[in-house]
């Protein structure tokens, strides 16, 4: 494998990447059920945007989960469980639609994360 795709494809820990691909695989499900729900037809770039979108998921919650450890720090919040799951849900969703925006930037981090560590 070529060293960027290694250091930046390759740069999440397996067992991260894999718990973020099979939520990207249940959005992915949802996805394709209510697009094939209707009479017409799907056209190819949607499909084209939900592969991409389901693949890129993992690097873009990634960047999600970074910004709010940083904000959030070491920091415990007590509430209701119903509306945290709620909000995790809306959370996973927004990161999986914008993913081809937002994993990028989380794939530019570990190339260059994992280039500063080889050195």
């Amino acid at each position: 494998m070529h060293p960027i795709f290694e250091k930046s494809f390759g740069g999440l820990a397996p067992q991260y990447y894999l718990r973020q691909m099979f939520f990207g695989l249940l959005i992915l499900a949802f996805s394709v059920l209510l697009a094939t729900s209707s009479s017409r037809e799907v056209p190819f770039a949607t499909w084209l945007y939900f592969g991409t979108s389901c693949l890129l998921y993992p690097y873009a919650r990634f960047v999600y989960e970074s910004i709010v450890a940083f904000i959030v720090g070491e920091n415990i919040f007590f509430g209701s469980a119903v509306l945290m799951l709620g909000v995790k849900l809306v959370t996973m969703l927004m990161c999986w639609t914008l993913s081809i925006f937002i994993a990028p930037a989380g794939l530019l981090y570990l190339y260059f994360h994992h280039s500063k560590a080889q050195r």
